[in-house]
């Protein structure tokens, strides 16, 4: 009979601890209570371990796994061995559930999570401030993802804190920060050329032609930017954007009142990928940029047949459509476009062409209502 050690034996009997569901929750439970950490081990069937230290690094990530965020900070805690191991192995933190102090808490937390890839800030009251974005900058080099939404507190040094030191963004999310400049958004995008996915929503003085041209020079990977109200922007700064970003996926520009067709007829021609459009209140907009839009998808239907071939039609083309509160729109243009994306739906609980506001538009029916009413009309009625 083959001996294990005394590290192996705690090793395998925690294992099977934590793996069966209910002792999991346990933990969870056990781990989050305000007292000391240490009475865990007491509530533990059978005294498996005798300190935290003892706990296998791998087996502490899977743990922590398991855990809400604030219970992984508090985990940190226990000893420099937990510490170093979190360090180390923990790629995704948010720190949302953090009412008060959160500025403090990532000063604090900044210079051990080096590894950290995703880093989630949303705040309900601002609370960051630029040296906390700037520690961040500092010390999580790998950083990917990062949401700093209603940071209302924040300057243009943390944009320039963190093209400086986060050259690996894909992913950053800055709605309602209304304090940048389209200067220091604009030298962001420059260093950061990695970017993916950008929302920019409500950021009213960052967002301008300027900010947009220079996206569409440095970021021609984006897939994803959310530009809702930011009303400064025009057609120069769209078209920028769709000769500069031909991958664009989905493109939210509610709200934006200067922009016109040509915006539209230039994402058309140049975007053959786009898959979400939001106009929502863009009431310069008129049937030439739906026709634009139906077209783009004539010329584009060898490859959406293909997909149609695999089972997988709504992957290509617009699957979502906002044109609500835009007036001028007439019933034919809209239908055009309908008729063109088959993804497009107007039938309950499938709204993805979105029209409130546009009480002409009501005979725009998708692909799914028609086919409805052609299979009502063919039963033969019952005798009465």
């Amino acid at each position: 009979m083959f001996l294990l050690n005394k590290n192996e034996v705690k090793k395998k009997r925690l294992w099977s601890y934590v793996s069966q569901k209910e002792s999991r929750n346990r933990l969870t439970e056990m781990m989050s209570e305000g007292g000391s950490l240490n009475l865990c081990f007491e509530k533990m069937e059978g005294n498996m371990i005798t300190e935290w230290k003892d706990i296998p690094v791998e087996l502490l990530m899977r743990i922590l796994n398991l855990v809400d965020d604030r219970t992984v900070i508090i985990a940190s805690g226990v000893c420099s061995g937990w510490r170093d191991a979190i360090s180390f192995g923990l790629t995704r933190l948010s720190l949302s559930w953090c009412k008060k102090d959160m500025n403090s808490l990532v000063l604090s937390l900044a210079p051990k999570l080096v590894k950290l890839q995703t880093l989630v800030l949303r705040q309900d009251k601002p609370q960051l401030e630029d040296n906390a974005v700037e520690a961040i900058a500092n010390h999580c080099h790998e950083l990917q993802d990062l949401d700093l939404s209603k940071s209302l507190k924040l300057t243009d040094h943390s944009l320039y804190s963190l093209a400086r030191g986060c050259t690996n963004l894909t992913k950053l999310n800055l709605s309602g920060c209304t304090s940048f400049s389209d200067t220091a958004l604009a030298y962001l995008t420059r260093i950061c050329r990695k970017l993916k996915v950008l929302n920019l929503c409500g950021c009213v003085e960052a967002v301008s032609d300027s900010a947009l041209q220079a996206i569409g020079e440095n970021c021609s990977q984006m897939q994803s930017l959310n530009l809702g109200w930011c009303e400064k922007i025009s057609d120069d700064g769209v078209m920028s954007l769709a000769y500069g970003c031909p991958d664009l996926r989905s493109l939210d520009l509610c709200g934006c009142v200067l922009i016109t067709d040509e915006s539209v007829v230039a994402l058309a021609n140049r975007c053959v990928h786009l898959r979400s459009l939001g106009l929502y209140y863009c009431r310069n907009i008129t049937d030439r940029a739906m026709y634009s839009l139906a077209q783009s998808g004539v010329k584009n239907k060898h490859e959406m047949w293909r997909s149609v071939k695999k089972g997988n039609f709504d992957e290509e083309g617009l699957r979502n459509l906002n044109i609500s509160q835009c007036t001028y729109l007439t019933p034919s243009a809209v239908q055009a476009v309908c008729d063109t994306f088959p993804a497009l739906h107007t039938c309950s609980g499938r709204h993805s062409l979105v029209m409130s506001g546009c009480l002409n538009l009501t005979s725009v029916h998708c692909a799914c209502i028609l086919q409805a009413h052609r299979t009502h009309t063919a039963l033969p009625h019952p005798a009465h």
